[in-house]
């Protein structure tokens, strides 16, 4: 049997090359080697990574009845290439605005893992710096961090004035146009069979009225697909438009000047290329320009020259799922989220008292 483990992230990629998974660094092009990626060794090891925190669950305790079974038979698909992805299961959640989430099969979950570990060591290499979502060492925290460090660079220690760019891409996952996303991928890979899987987990969902455009919130290769299809566009905001002071968080992005003209001339110039190589638009209503003096709402802080301090949507919602669904897990988690902003008395609220435990 499996063990329910969760290998660490360093140490899961460190082992890549030992199960015969190899990337040229230095070649432009992904160089996988398919017998590797599919073989039986490696399909247990990312059940491993996949089944943490999952065991419980009905579909994975089903796909765990016939185990044995169930991975043979996904190899021998994958070595007969035969394997073809299947539907989704739609639900919504509200996190904190009503979300489509689609869920997939547990079979193809795991290929999402199986694909996601061989593909993410090379693309993050191609990555910026200032690229924060879904990435390891990265992440909110880290990003808001460095929001205050811009923020201090551009206003000269809070001497100067400090103009930020706030920008939000309408309907981000929605909007993902397949084409685009598939030649992203073929530019960099060369295994016909990676990429013949790879369009079978694309070509799996479309936007609702759509056709081959759209992503599902839920699969984890939706992750790192957003992250290379963004990657052309953060690097001609830093190579082409020489924009030292950039940070981008999945669709919401932000750029710090001391000129709000500056800014101003940068929004059409973000659309136009948005439009013409991403099919994307920035959100008309989400997108704006102010002072950092006058505080700017940025993944869930509204962040200050000197503090940070908590939406007051993330504040309404934590209250909410503490009172509905109260654990000590979930109090450690939305602690440690406040102990990144100015807190102190909101986290004592939130702490329970010797009259409430």
């Amino acid at each position: 049997m499996i063990q329910n483990a969760c290998p660490k992230q360093i140490g899961l990629f460190g082992s890549l090359k030992n199960r015969g998974i190899r990337y040229r660094r230095r070649n432009k092009r992904l160089n996988h080697r398919y017998k590797n990626i599919i073989s039986v060794e490696n399909l247990l090891f990312c059940w491993e990574e996949f089944l943490c925190g999952k065991k419980k669950r009905k579909d994975v305790a089903e796909f765990l009845l016939h185990f044995s079974d169930n991975i043979f038979f996904l190899h021998e698909e994958l070595k007969n290439k035969t394997y073809k992805h299947s539907g989704y299961q739609a639900f919504k959640i509200n996190d904190p605005k009503p979300r489509d989430i689609h869920k997939a099969s547990v079979k193809d979950r795991l290929i999402h893992h199986v694909i996601y570990n061989a593909l993410y060591p090379y693309f993050d290499k191609k990555f910026i710096f200032d690229s924060y979502s879904c990435r390891f060492g990265k992440g909110t925290h880290k990003a808001i961090n460095r929001f205050r460090e811009f923020g201090y660079k551009v206003s000269k220690n809070n001497t100067k004035q400090c103009w930020v760019l706030k920008c939000d891409i309408k309907k981000f996952f929605a909007n993902i146009d397949h084409v685009i996303l598939k030649n992203f991928l073929f530019e960099n890979i060369k295994n016909v069979n990676i990429l013949r899987i790879l369009c079978e987990i694309i070509y799996s969902f479309n936007t609702k009225n759509k056709i081959s455009i759209g992503l599902p919130l839920g699969n984890l290769t939706s992750q790192l697909f957003v992250n290379i299809y963004m990657n052309k566009f953060d690097h001609f905001m830093k190579r082409e438009l020489k924009i030292k002071f950039y940070i981008r968080y999945a669709d919401d992005f932000v750029i710090f000047s001391q000129n709000r003209n500056f800014l101003l001339e940068l929004v059409s110039k973000i659309n136009i290329f948005m439009l013409e190589n991403l099919k994307l638009n920035l959100n008309p209503n989400k997108t704006f320009i102010k002072t950092l003096y006058s505080g700017v709402d940025f993944l869930g802080w509204v962040n200050f020259p000197t503090h940070r301090i908590l939406r007051t949507t993330t504040k309404s919602r934590m209250f909410r799922n503490l009172e509905k669904r109260f654990s000590q897990e979930t109090l450690s988690s939305y602690l440690g989220m406040l102990s990144h902003g100015n807190t102190y008395k909101l986290s004592l609220k939130i702490k329970p008292t010797p009259t409430n435990l």
